[in-house]
């Protein structure tokens, strides 16, 4: 049988838009520009790895920004 992929909202985006110039990402929900810009074009296979990403450093897991520096 095969898994059931995570229930996820369509986007990581939560409405708090700044890039951090440290590392390109943005404060709120942790994408890169690249990854914003292409996020509606991209199939669900290639978000997997991002949204993968963002749980493992904690962005997906919050409706509000996480405590990053």
């Amino acid at each position: 049988m095969p898994a059931t992929p995570p229930q996820r909202p369509l986007s990581p985006c939560v409405q708090i838009c700044q890039m951090r110039q440290s590392d390109q990402t943005c404060r709120g929900c942790g994408r890169t520009l690249d990854e914003i810009a292409c996020w509606s074009q991209m199939t669900e296979t290639e978000k997997a790895p991002v949204w993968e990403r963002l749980e493992k450093d904690g962005y997906a897991a919050h409706k509000t920004a996480p405590a990053r520096v």
